[in-house]
């Protein structure tokens, strides 16, 4: 398969199309082109490709923000980088580093911009980054969003510290992530799942595990924390953020990720205000992020990421439902073989 797939006409899984590339396209000045080795999904990517994301985005659109590729041709004005060399892109191609730009969303990878569920992709030189050598393709594929944002949550924004506490929400990438990195900073990570039959694995990356398949568990959080937790990874959204207020401590931190159970919450301000709570939203992370990542797992290379699932980049429609169903554990990983 030579090509790319991209959403045409209306939004949804099945108006997919698989479009055939006579060529590789031509880099331009300042950039690089990638052929495409490995992807994997996110939720965002489902989100996208059914019009929840942002149905005025227009149409045709390449979905993916993450993968990984092996450079093919430089275009005018390239230095520091050669043929042949491995490389994945920053989600954010606008934003290496410092604070988030207002921008930042319009330099997205799989909308607005074109994604990377294709052969090939031309990217700024600026934007590509040397992955650990010691991760495989598949793995380098799971970084970009879910792990970057892990990343950010926990320690740009978050400012975590070995002995603190954090409180992670399902078994998704993120949430996976999150778990490891916290275990590696030497914090203690309680994971709340609805699904028992993940349990033991969460539990086997180093989490304490609730298993709680309705509401409630906020204050159980809190009594198995001792008041209350210092970090919420708050993937849930309007379904779960008051389950994470009545989980953090006084003067705790809420790291606003994700909406896999609603975008439009009921927010208690009484609460926010009386224990001092700080919301903080995470846009993903800038490429510094991306780099201390990479940094990190280097000296940590014990630290793999989850696959929950290899797909080949012809059944990409299968494999968004396969998504949607969260049957999975950790990540699911396109291979263009």
């Amino acid at each position: 398969m030579v090509g790319r797939w991209q959403v045409e006409g209306a939004w949804g899984v099945d108006q997919l199309r698989w479009v055939e590339d006579a060529a590789p396209p031509e880099p331009g000045p300042g950039e690089v082109r990638l052929r495409l080795t490995a992807m994997s999904l996110n939720f965002r990517d489902l989100l996208m490709v059914t019009g929840r994301y942002n149905p005025s985005q227009p149409l045709p659109l390449v979905p993916g923000s993450d993968g990984v590729g092996v450079v093919e041709a430089l275009g005018p004005g390239v230095a520091g980088w050669s043929v042949g060399e491995r490389a994945t892109p920053l989600f954010c191609v606008g934003w290496p580093g410092g604070r988030l730009p207002a921008d930042a969303p319009r330099h997205a990878l799989g909308g607005p911009l074109p994604g990377l569920l294709q052969t090939w992709r031309c990217l700024p030189a600026a934007a590509l980054l040397r992955p650990p050598a010691h991760l495989s393709d598949a793995e380098v594929a799971t970084l970009p969003c879910a792990a970057v944002t892990a990343w950010r949550a926990l320690f740009t924004e978050g400012g975590l510290r070995p002995g603190q506490q954090v409180l992670v929400i399902g078994t998704g990438g993120v949430s996976l992530f999150a778990t490891q990195l916290a275990v590696m900073a030497g914090a203690r990570p309680i994971l709340v799942t609805r699904r028992p039959e993940k349990a033991a694995a969460a539990a086997a990356l180093g989490a304490e595990v609730i298993v709680a398949p309705s509401g409630g568990w906020g204050r159980e959080v809190r009594a198995r924390s001792g008041g209350g937790v210092d970090l919420v990874v708050e993937v849930g959204g309007a379904g779960t953020l008051s389950e994470s207020l009545a989980a953090a401590r006084p003067g705790g931190t809420i790291a606003i990720i994700g909406v896999l159970d609603g975008m439009d919450a009921h927010l208690s301000l009484i609460a926010v205000l009386m224990r001092g709570l700080r919301l903080q939203g995470v846009f993903v992370g800038s490429g510094e992020d991306h780099a201390a990542l990479h940094a990190a797992l280097r000296a940590h290379p014990t630290l793999r990421p989850v696959i929950g699932g290899h797909h080949p980049l012809s059944a990409l429609p299968e494999a968004l439902r396969a998504l949607e169903r969260a049957e999975h554990l950790g990540k699911l990983v396109i291979e263009a073989g």
